[in-house]
């Protein structure tokens, strides 16, 4: 009786072979992967070789049917997992392409390193007639205001060298940054550091990309969009 996994063995040896054709060398299956085709093939020929006198055992043959239900199953399983991915995929770039111009929201809390400045931007969807930008520790303290000048809006860059108010420096971690202004129509806004407008989106590798900020940044990255 001829062994399933020696039939195996050998044909996946074969179909590594290359077959000459008036000089013309045509690689078989060079990769020697065999399909569910393949296996169910092997059944096949097994079977035809089968002793008479000694045949199959029928356990083994539904075990190796089960087999082949099982390699089929998982195939196609793999199929539909790669067709999702890539629709997927596209759902993400169609929502990134149809958010540009809305805000984004990010995480919103200023790092401060030992011995460094911190430099952020903030995005004015209007026009500034006078504010201030506020800085706060994760007690909602004040502690640090920088006053606006009459300027567009737009994302505007700032820097902060750590120091409060009365020009001690203060502990590293997370702060938050809040700018509260006036436009010149005399109606009040407010801007948060984290929220920037989605200027523009760009592809590579089939993951989408967003301006914020003056950067890009994936998609994924993207806590909350509001209008």
């Amino acid at each position: 009786m001829t062994d399933l996994n020696k039939l195996t063995s050998s044909t996946a040896t074969q179909t590594t072979t290359t077959n000459k054709t008036d000089d013309n060398v045509i690689a078989t299956n060079p990769d020697g992967i065999l399909g569910k085709d393949d296996f169910l093939k092997l059944l096949l020929v097994e079977l035809e070789h089968q002793d008479p006198t000694a045949p199959m055992d029928s356990e083994k043959i539904l075990a190796q049917t089960s087999q082949l239900a099982t390699l089929e199953a998982q195939q196609n399983t793999n199929k539909v997992m790669s067709d999702f991915a890539a629709q997927f995929a596209m759902s993400q770039n169609m929502n990134a392409v149809s958010a540009i111009g809305k805000q984004a929201k990010m995480d919103n809390s200023l790092i401060l390193e030992e011995g460094k400045d911190a430099n952020f931007d903030l995005y004015f969807s209007n026009e500034i007639q006078s504010g201030s930008v506020g800085i706060y520790d994760q007690t909602e303290n004040l502690i640090k205001t920088i006053n606006l000048d009459a300027q567009k809006g737009g994302s505007l860059k700032f820097t902060w060298d750590g120091k409060n108010d009365d020009g001690v420096s203060v502990d590293t971690g997370k702060y938050k940054v809040v700018a509260t202004y006036t436009s010149p129509d005399g109606n009040n806004h407010e801007s948060e550091y984290g929220t920037y407008k989605i200027e523009s989106v760009k592809f590579e590798e089939s993951q989408a990309l967003v301006k914020l900020g003056g950067q890009y940044i994936p998609f994924s990255e993207i806590k909350e969009i509001v209008g």
